[in-house]
């Protein structure tokens, strides 16, 4: 059996800011019923710290971690989450958003703080943790990049996967942390994790894990592109078939619509009565009009323009005229949360806003949604069309990353062959949205073609277990290739 230490940021359900915590605490459990036995390190938050329950406690496993003293908190989720909490407190104990501080500002030592979290893990690899040692690290965005680096520096107790959620967040630091981070001057160097004269956490994953993933087939051919790749496109290209693309999952224990405590009226794949009760809960949530007639759609979203928002605010009033709601949730750029909720104030009952994350709210708006807007410039995987399509809530997405994957798009021959689970558009302009928007209301309006489309989104499976077998075999693959033995170590000493 393989063993495997996840190291990221976040995890659900003990902290999460965005869908890098629903995969984080998800697909360690798919990988258990493969037969691969996962461990998740992550930092020991105050939130982590009161969700965790009894916990181990366990000497940190090579002494203090880049000067910090600490210790280490094992636990099993209710869910059978196998949890590693990293406690250096006065790097972790900091209440609120964990990477951004009071004054909206990135904490000024996240370098430090998550260049911790990747020495930690490579400790773990090196000496374990109550008699538990990884053969393989499996390292999440920029935050766990220098796990590679550390792995390389010390000679390499495990092998190692990168896996890239969002290229556009890159942890880049200054130069001079370097010697902080206890890492050889060597490092700065531009095949390694040197990033126009500064030091960026996500090129050192890139450039020094043994293999790289990324959550979507088209988001890994993207990547190789000058407008996907940020700047890192010819490293990408350079690590040709050491960089995969295996699609995200959802957690159909959390996402299932038959049976989810945070809805009014549970159901199944007919959808029927549930739909119409829960988008009658809905309307009334965001003070809609109690209008069964009218398409509602919804946007549980960061409210950026990355995200599209700034297309679907020029496409407002064209959505309201063609008889439409619209429900949002979701935080990001000011001016952008003042659109919205300028929106809704000269909208009353056809436009409804939440400002903020809530995930009971965000259930209900997948239940009682008759469409999910996606309008992203890029996406590397998405989540939410994908609860979308689980609900029967037809997701309306650019054709780009995972929205590409995993939304057949409702085109003539797709309808008549019963395929068509929602609508996509490329390219990402306010006008190509409007059209499909206009060809979402028309579809609506035929009851008969709209519910086909619901039955067929609903009957897909994007649940983890077929991507997890896909990991795992990746995994069986970077071991026997990396030459580790069963102890760890690498067989040729290297």
């Amino acid at each position: 059996m393989s063993r495997v230490l996840f190291v990221a940021s976040e995890c659900y359900p003990l902290v999460k800011t965005g869908g890098l915590a629903d995969v984080v605490g998800a697909l360690p459990l798919a990988l258990a019923e493969a037969g691969t036995d996962v461990r998740v390190l992550l930092p020991a938050y105050p939130e982590v710290l009161d969700k965790l329950g009894e916990a181990v406690e366990e000497p940190l496993p090579c002494g203090p971690v880049l000067g910090e003293e600490g210790r280490l908190l094992t636990a099993t989720t209710e869910a059978g989450l196998k949890v590693i909490a990293l406690d250096l407190p006065r790097l972790y104990r900091r209440k609120g958003n964990p990477y951004i501080g009071p004054d909206g500002a990135d904490w000024p030592d996240n370098q430090l703080r998550f260049g911790a979290l990747s020495k930690a893990a490579v400790d773990i690899a090196a000496a374990g943790v109550g008699g538990w040692q990884p053969k393989l690290i499996h390292a999440h965005d920029w935050q766990a990049g220098l796990v590679p680096a550390y792995l390389a520096a010390s000679g390499g107790a495990a092998a190692s996967l990168f896996t890239i959620h969002n290229i556009a967040f890159q942890g880049v630091f200054p130069a001079t942390e370097l010697p902080n981070l206890g890492l050889p001057d060597s490092f700065f160097h531009r095949e390694r994790m040197e990033f126009w004269g500064q030091i960026s956490y996500l090129k050192a994953g890139i450039a020094m894990a043994d293999k790289v993933s990324t959550v979507s087939p088209t988001y890994a051919r993207e990547l190789q592109s000058a407008e996907f790749g940020w700047g890192l496109d010819g490293l990408i290209r350079h690590r040709g078939a050491d960089v995969v693309g295996i699609l995200n999952g959802i957690d159909h224990s959390v996402w299932n619509p038959a049976d989810d405590p945070f809805i009014p009226a549970p159901y199944k794949s007919g959808a029927g009565k549930g739909k119409a009760a829960n988008k009658r809960a809905l309307q009334e949530r965001f003070r809609l009009a109690e209008d069964p007639d009218a398409p509602l759609f919804c946007v549980i979203s960061r409210l950026t323009e990355q995200k599209g928002m700034d297309l679907l605010l020029a496409n407002l009033q064209h959505l309201i005229w063609r008889g439409g709601q619209l429900a949002v949730l979701g935080t990001g750029e000011p001016a952008l949360e003042l659109s919205f909720r300028q929106a809704a104030a000269l909208n009353s009952g056809r436009v409804g806003v939440t400002i903020g994350y809530d995930e009971g709210l965000s259930h209900l708006m997948q239940a009682g949604a008759d469409a999910i807007l996606v309008p992203s410039r890029y996406e590397p995987c998405g989540l939410t069309q994908l609860y979308g399509l689980r609900y029967g809530t037809l997701p309306v997405v650019a054709r780009t990353g995972g929205l590409a994957d995993t939304v057949i798009d409702a085109n003539p021959a797709a309808i008549q062959i019963g395929a068509a689970t929602g609508f996509s558009f490329a390219p990402v302009t306010a006008e190509a949205l409007r059209h499909a928007l206009d060809r979402a209301v028309l579809l609506y309006r035929n009851g008969r073609a709209w519910r086909a489309a619901r039955k067929a989104a609903m009957r897909l499976d994007f649940g983890w277990a077929a991507s997890a077998r896909l990991y795992s075999d990746l995994y069986r693959q970077i071991i026997t290739d990396t030459g580790r033995t069963a102890n760890g170590v690498r067989a040729n000493g290297h």
